[in-house]
């Protein structure tokens, strides 16, 4: 056996060894506890329908963008999406990646300089660590939304200096006290960059996410709004200034060397911010509340979150994967978070609750969760 393969095969039984091993799966079950998709818009008819129309206004449609946006990529009607996002988070100027991870990398890779501070939370999702690791600035971690130890960081900081929060995390489903940490932000002189990910749909007026609901657009340098998620599409883009929009372009290696978004995907995420100004999100917002009802009824070990990210803790990813595995035979698509995911002893069940998710499949999944605990 070559020397490579045996190094695969070590590490992967590892991987085994300690319960921590990934699969990819095809066959979900059938009642989704699991998906990002918070408004049920990757499933919509609506939004298909109108995707479909707006792309029947173009003309000369290719199914793909046949080069970088650099090169043969681009369209007018792609700048003239980016805009209309821009406006409706209020923001001058946005430009779109295609994904999430995309746009936190190149975000983060571009604009921090060596002997430039990267400040972030403990917890920031692995793109953006990713991006921080190759800018070459210095970078220094907070414990979770502690606002001293971040003024602690602060004070050690040289050079540029960038905070990077998300305002709703992706594990716990808590917030980031964006308007705190802005306010240390001004003070030291600091960039304030957030990613909105599991916030956009979910909170503030239409679904614009909690940085537009502290009206806290002139107080960051940039904000980074993914369309996977309640949006149901695929792509992000990051708000900021227009400078810094033409920065990207220049400078952004994953916005510059690759493969443009093809025009099929930007009527869609144009679409679905035509459906987001119609959406009531009190429905999301008492579908939550009810889970959290009955689940501290029941003295289910539950995280404090208001987000649509719900987690139900075990203290050992054996405990763990046994109550997913029992869920997912009943029919609940819900899955077990494991360490080195989430810290060890802190394993857990990722609960999404979902608008289409109804009263009786909630309280089921409660009861179930119950069951199982004992």
């Amino acid at each position: 056996m070559r020397k490579i393969e045996q190094f695969l095969q070590e590490k992967l039984r590892k991987r085994i060894d300690d319960l921590s091993i990934r699969n990819l799966s095809a066959m979900p079950p059938p009642i989704d506890f699991c998906s990002n998709d918070y408004l049920g818009f990757a499933r919509s008819e609506s939004l298909a329908s109108l995707s479909t129309q707006n792309l029947k206004s173009l003309t000369n449609i290719k199914n793909g963008s046949g080069g970088s946006r650099l090169l043969s990529g681009n369209t007018a009607y792609t700048e003239q999406t980016e805009q209309f996002i821009a406006h409706f988070h209020s923001f001058d100027a946005g430009l779109i990646f295609n994904s999430g991870y995309d746009a936190n990398l190149g975000l983060l890779s571009a604009v921090p300089q060596r002997g430039d501070t990267i400040i972030t939370d403990e917890l920031i999702h692995a793109s953006i660590i990713d991006g921080c690791r190759l800018s070459h600035a210095t970078r220094y971690k907070f414990a979770h939304n502690n606002l001293n130890d971040l003024a602690a960081k602060l004070k050690l900081s040289n050079g540029n200096i960038f905070v990077v929060v998300e305002s709703v995390y992706s594990m716990d489903g808590d917030f980031a006290p964006l308007t705190e940490i802005s306010a240390l932000c001004e003070q030291y002189a600091a960039n304030l960059i957030v990613d909105e990910a599991h916030a956009i749909g979910i909170f503030g007026t239409q679904g614009k996410g909690l940085v537009h609901q502290g009206n806290l657009q002139t107080k960051v340098f940039a904000t980074v709004v993914t369309f996977g998620k309640a949006l149901g599409g695929h792509g992000a883009i990051v708000l900021g200034s227009k400078d810094l929009r033409h920065y990207l372009i220049n400078f952004s290696r994953p916005f510059i060397y690759t493969t443009a978004t093809p025009i099929h995907n930007i009527t869609a995420i144009k679409a679905a911010y035509q459906l987001l100004a119609e959406v009531d999100i009190n429905i999301i917002q008492e579908k939550i509340a009810l889970f959290r009802k009955l689940a501290r009824d029941q003295n289910l070990n539950i995280l404090e979150s208001s987000s649509a990210i719900q987690g139900i803790i075990y203290p050992s990813n054996v405990r763990a994967k046994n109550a997913a595995q029992i869920l997912q035979n009943k029919g609940f698509d819900v899955r077990a978070i494991l360490s080195p995911t989430v810290p060890s002893g802190k394993e857990r069940l990722r609960i999404c609750i979902h608008t289409y998710n109804t009263t009786e499949e909630i309280v089921s999944l409660v009861k179930e969760i119950k069951e199982i605990n004992g």
